[in-house]
């Protein structure tokens, strides 16, 4: 019967962080996998992780492909990037309008 409470308990706790996780706009599977595996810490890491969507972005001088500013390489043409001077607003603040 303890094995099944534990189970119960790494379900709930990776459903909760998965859905923390896509909310922040990361992967759901992979916030399920840290969040059930380690059922307390892998939550709390969910909750305290970055907020993808509100990170600033770059433009691949290669291709155009829009990348966070944090790759080194694109993942599309495989060109190496240098630290741009320039950043592309976060896709958090491209959707908002502006509030009167």
């Amino acid at each position: 019967m303890q094995g099944l409470g534990l189970a119960v308990i790494m379900l709930f706790s990776g459903l909760a962080g998965g859905l923390v996780g896509r909310a922040k706009g990361s992967s759901f599977g992979i916030w399920f996998l840290v969040a059930g595996t380690v059922p307390f810490l892998g939550l709390l890491c969910a909750v305290l992780y970055r907020y993808d969507n509100r990170e600033l972005r770059r433009q691949c001088p290669e291709c155009g492909r829009l990348l966070k500013l944090h790759d080194a390489v694109c993942v599309r043409c495989g060109a190496e990037l240098a630290f741009p001077s320039v950043a592309v607003a976060a896709e958090a603040s491209v959707g908002r309008r502006p509030q009167r």
